[in-house]
């Protein structure tokens, strides 16, 4: 995760270097002036992901029968569709492709075998995003965004028969999102350049419990949601 901020706090410092005095004097040069009265254009995304999970027991566990859940960084990328609602609002469709990894470390058990699950996950995601940005200044527009999405989960094992026994870690393969975030539309002469940073969180439980209902791997676990942090940088 800090690899992805400070990835992300440099491409900002080399978009200021590259804009210089176009973007941030007082009076800069205006960039795709006409660019937001669009009633339809197209975009595309790429970025980094770090997705884990938020677990809830039924009854609270022993010390040494926690879920240590640890995250790795993912890539994304997808497309963006966008309908001009307002001067200040849009409504966004932004079908992407992630890959996402998680570490589940059971301390109970002894060995790695029984004690760690890689949860591999190639999702599609969904999403109808509403942007709300605020007055232009220059070449420099700020906005906050919000949506839910549907996502698919073409990694979850939910038709295997196995379950933990075998070493089978199996999810839901549909799960439902919403998500939250903020960024910045920065106008360049030949393209719009729109970081940001978002928050997704899972609103039902995609644990496809173990055929032994008091199985260790799942017999206390309540629900588990997907949680993640997504840095997307978009082209217009």
């Amino acid at each position: 995760m800090k690899k992805i901020v400070v990835l992300f706090l440099l491409l900002s410092i080399y978009a200021n270097a590259q804009l210089g005095k176009s973007m941030f004097t007082k009076d800069p040069i205006i960039n795709l002036e006409n660019f937001d009265k669009q009633r339809i254009y197209w975009g595309y995304f790429l970025g980094f992901s770090t997705f884990d999970f938020k677990t809830d027991f039924k009854t609270n566990p022993a010390p040494n029968m926690l879920i240590d859940v640890k995250g790795h960084s993912g890539f994304n990328v997808g497309l963006v569709g966008v309908l001009r609602l307002h001067e200040y609002v849009e409504l966004r469709f932004e079908p992407g492709l992630y890959y996402a990894s998680r570490t589940l470390t059971y301390s109970q058990f002894d060995t790695e075998r029984d004690g760690v699950r890689e949860v591999k996950a190639t999702y599609i995601d969904f999403p109808l995003i509403l942007k709300f940005s605020s007055l232009r200044t220059g070449n420099v527009r700020p906005y906050l965004l919000g949506g839910l999405s549907s996502t698919l989960n073409l990694s979850s094992n939910s038709k295997s028969k196995d379950d933990n026994l075998e070493q089978k870690f199996r999810v839901k393969p549909w799960t439902q999102n919403y998500t939250v975030g903020f960024g910045v539309d920065l106008y360049f002469e030949y393209f719009k350049f729109s970081p940001s940073i978002r928050g997704v969180f899972g609103l039902k439980d995609e644990l496809i419990r173990d055929t032994d209902p008091n199985s260790p791997w799942t017999g206390n676990i309540q629900s588990l949601k997907t949680r993640a942090v997504l840095i997307n940088f978009t082209f217009h």
